[in-house]
């Protein structure tokens, strides 16, 4: 399953990433925010997709915030969480391939409306690299978060 999450800032671009993943046939749960409030937080929705992505090893999720940085930092908080700030769709697809990213996050302030479209592409299609220093790297990060 796919999850969607967004504070305030990112708001109006998960609405129209919600419309663009509905034309696109692909399934999505929707955690909010549900409405512009301008006094919400990004940790509240970092928390929701995390949780939900965490649940089993195919969900992904698509976490969008003014610049990116306050999303993926809490959501990196949590053990099993990959999340990824991308800029453009290369990126989006290097770190889903290269580093298993499993939710994709999305700095709605500095990029367009299509480009976004297209990170949210590269990151459903790529497939992770099964070479054995991609195996051992994310081996190192699992070995990380349980000594932490």
């Amino acid at each position: 399953m796919l999850y969607l999450a967004t504070d305030h800032r990112g708001f109006a671009l998960k609405e129209r990433v919600k419309r663009y993943l509905l034309d696109s046939g692909i399934e999505f749960e929707d955690l909010g925010a549900f409405e512009y409030l301008q006094t919400d937080d990004f940790p509240d929705y970092a928390e929701k997709i995390a949780g939900k992505v965490k649940e089993l090893k195919e969900n992904l999720g698509i976490a969008i915030c003014g610049s990116g940085a306050g999303m993926s930092i809490t959501l990196n908080k949590f053990d099993g969480i990959r999340a990824g700030l991308a800029e453009n769709p290369e990126m989006a697809e290097a770190m889903k391939k290269d580093d298993d990213i499993n939710i994709l996050v999305i700095p709605a302030d500095f990029v367009s409306e299509h480009n976004a479209y297209l990170m949210i592409d590269k990151f459903m299609s790529a497939v992770q690299k099964t070479e054995e220093k991609y195996k051992r790297r994310l081996n190192k990060i699992k070995k990380i978060e349980e000594s932490n």
